[in-house]
């Protein structure tokens, strides 16, 4: 049962990671498709802009030939004006690419599709002179052997918009899915929460009905002739069930936290650990000379992080080793560092050992580590991660807790 527990939540776990893994490689695809047809658009669009430009060219230079004739031959009275009329409407045609005629001495002979004010024009056309000499070369257009107009341009307004489109949808793709992977994220969470908050509220339900019938066991026994130290243990382990029933009836309610010394809850932590763990178990404490030190805690649940750790840890440790653990201060942090000399964990585990369902042992439902971690970081606002390990020598886990204010 338990087995199919873990293989089913790592399982989910996999294909959940799978399903992110595909909406963003999807994401990615529609961008860069929409890239590629994007930029084949805007080619095709300058091709045709070029072709619109040389037409207008083309058009200013019979239209500059015709005016010629005119004022050359004042007698003609049959002038093609069919002809000038179609010329004058290619001209006015032309309403989003920038032009500019320049003579050629460097004056400006005329311009369109520029904005300007009257008495900023020779600066305006200035600066688009600038820009149209970068974006390609002039358009010369022959008015007679001697005389010839330079037309200069640059691509329109439309047509820039549309190659910063490509950019633009790209953002709204990946704001899209940072959204899209934030509200998954919330919402699988939320569903974890509730599994969790509904198991630990169940299990303090069901561990209730023995625990009385176990105090009032005890009762009885001392009443009877029972050694008294075997009354005691069993005393001690009947409040270490309550203790228990306790922390799971928390979990889900937002737990006080108390300034507490963490010395004190670690030293009973390991005591308690002690007398229950194989003799080929060494349990060691660091605590850099530390006999007070405060921390906000709820000292129920922060000493079940402790004592699953550790549980972890002599699981870890095959035959016979030690667990160390350290207490420091660093600037406003309290670090504890669980180190033991257990086989050890690789480095692609170090993040997927809180997953619910995560665990190496037969028995268990793997879900440890997953309470603790929630424990230390959405209780206490703390940090829990695994800080080193290597395979065959052990592996350290670090708490970081906020020091009393």
């Amino acid at each position: 049962m338990n087995k199919k527990f873990k293989d089913l939540n790592l399982d989910i776990y996999r294909k959940r990671k799978r399903g992110k893994t595909l909406l963003l490689v999807v994401a990615v695809l529609i961008g860069v498709a929409s890239l590629l047809y994007t930029n084949w658009l805007t080619e095709k669009m300058a091709i045709e802009e070029n072709k619109k430009v040389e037409l207008w060219a083309e058009a200013t230079k019979r239209l500059a030939e015709s005016g010629i004739q005119d004022s050359d031959q004042e007698n003609i009275e049959d002038l093609n004006t069919s002809y000038l009329s179609l010329i004058q409407s290619i001209l006015e045609q032309n309403s989003t690419i920038p032009v500019v005629i320049v003579e050629p001495d460097g004056t400006f002979n005329s311009d369109a599709n520029i904005k300007y004010k009257e008495n900023r024009k020779e600066m305006v056309l200035k600066q688009e002179l600038l820009k149209m000499k970068e974006h390609s070369e002039p358009i010369r257009i022959d008015l007679s052997e001697d005389n010839y107009l330079l037309l200069y341009y640059r691509e329109s307004n439309l047509l820039r918009n549309l190659r910063y489109y490509p950019a633009i949808q790209l953002f709204v793709i990946f704001v899209f899915i940072v959204a899209a992977y934030s509200a998954f994220s919330a919402t699988q969470r939320a569903e974890q929460n509730q599994v969790w908050v509904g198991m630990a509220k169940e299990t303090a339900h069901q561990l209730g009905t023995p625990i009385s019938s176990l105090m009032a066991w005890i009762e009885i026994l001392k009443l009877q002739d029972v050694d008294l130290n075997l009354v005691k243990e069993f005393e001690k382990d009947t409040q270490r069930l309550e203790k228990i029933t306790e922390r799971f009836s928390k979990i889900g309610s937002r737990p006080e936290l108390i300034p507490t010394n963490l010395v004190e809850v670690l030293l009973s932590t390991i005591s308690y650990l002690e007398t229950r763990s194989s003799g080929k178990i060494k349990f060691i404490t660091d605590f850099n000379g530390y006999t007070q030190l405060e921390a906000p805690l709820n000292a129920a649940l922060f000493s079940w992080v402790i004592e699953n750790l550790c549980k972890n840890a002599i699981d870890a440790i095959q035959n016979h080793g030690t667990i160390t653990i350290g207490l420091k201060e660093n600037g406003h942090n309290v670090m504890i560092d669980i180190t033991d000399t257990g086989k050890g964990i690789s480095k692609s585990q170090f993040k997927i050992v809180f997953h619910p369902g995560y665990s190496t042992k037969k028995r268990g439902w793997g879900l440890g580590l997953s309470l603790a971690k929630r424990i230390i970081e959405n209780y206490h606002k703390g940090k829990i991660f695994v800080k080193w390990s290597e395979a065959g020598k052990g592996t350290t886990f670090r708490i970081i807790l906020k020091k009393k204010s």
